[in-house]
């Protein structure tokens, strides 16, 4: 780390820390009793994922299947069912499929390497890094949205970062990581944190925020973002919307269900046919005889 780094990366951890310490919300997946895969599951779960809505279900989740190899003993369905309405089901199948191999080739334990970890089904690189951090503790870089956002900010001066990931942009939250392990995965977090409840993207609350005396973006005037045009993620209408609602039927009913039920759900029968032949292909959904389907068991 250069001497500017260094000094940024000073100013920011005295700042930061003492005021996670404080401001930190206490969510069940951060206790000091939470095992790993508690830990993997939240991470799972919180991908595109608000915490609000994240909380009930993974309490649920872990109290059923509290170790992977109780989630492995279950079927898949039983798995998307639990998901309830989260949305992308598929991290259900990869949290299902991830157990499967936690039990049959990790002994039922959550590796604590990052290496070994991307090797789970689901888990790249920013699951990786979290699940190192958060649940043993190492010292590994986690880049999220919200970490992006403060990074940019504080230590660019831009108002938000570029719409993907950069080598750059990973160079810097490593560069900024305090050399204590411990101290390293809490500044991952604090970061995190402060992404969430303060340097929000729309309305950031710059009077609140630690870092308002040595922030870049604050300290320029906090200039409007002035790269390409974002756009939100559409629903209404979506095909995503449309494969929703037919597993949401599926997770309500008490057996198979014939194709007709299914397409009753959406006006456009070209599109549920196009988005019933995805839940099929992606493994949600399995087609018995009869025109009759169900969750994969």
């Amino acid at each position: 780390m250069g001497p500017a780094h260094a000094a940024t990366a000073a100013a920011l951890h005295d700042r930061l820390l003492p005021w996670y310490a404080v401001h930190r919300r206490d969510l069940p997946w951060r206790r000091p009793g939470c095992s790993p895969w508690g830990v993997l599951v939240s991470e799972v779960m919180l991908q595109q994922t608000p915490v609000a809505r994240v909380q009930p279900v993974w309490q649920r989740w872990v109290a059923a299947w509290p170790t992977p190899a109780a989630l492995a003993a279950s079927s898949p369905g039983d798995a998307v069912r639990a998901w309830e309405r989260l949305g992308y089901p598929r991290r259900a199948l990869r949290l299902h499929a991830a157990a499967v191999v936690l039990r049959d080739e990790h002994g039922g334990v959550v590796p604590a390497q990052e290496e070994v970890l991307r090797t789970l089904p689901g888990v790249g690189d920013y699951t990786a890094a979290a699940v190192a951090a958060f649940a043993f503790g190492r010292r590994s870089t986690v880049v999220d949205t919200n970490v992006r956002r403060v990074h940019a900010r504080s230590v660019t001066g831009a108002a938000l970062p570029a719409p993907a990931l950069t080598r750059a942009e990973v160079a810097l939250a490593a560069a900024l990581l305090p050399e204590d392990d411990r101290e390293a995965a809490t500044w991952n977090v604090a970061v995190m944190e402060l992404g969430a409840l303060v340097c929000t993207a729309r309305s950031p609350r710059c009077g609140a925020c630690p870092l308002r005396d040595v922030c870049r973006w604050r300290l320029a005037g906090s200039p409007p973002y002035d790269g390409p045009p974002r756009r939100g993620q559409a629903w209404e209408g979506t095909d995503r919307q449309c494969r929703g609602r037919m597993v949401q039927v599926l997770r309500d009913a008490s057996g198979p269900v014939g194709a007709e039920e299914l397409h009753s759900v959406w006006p456009d029968r070209a599109q549920s046919d196009r988005c019933l032949d995805a839940l099929v292909a992606d493994g949600l959904v399995e087609p018995l005889e009869d025109a009759r389907f169900r969750l994969p068991v």
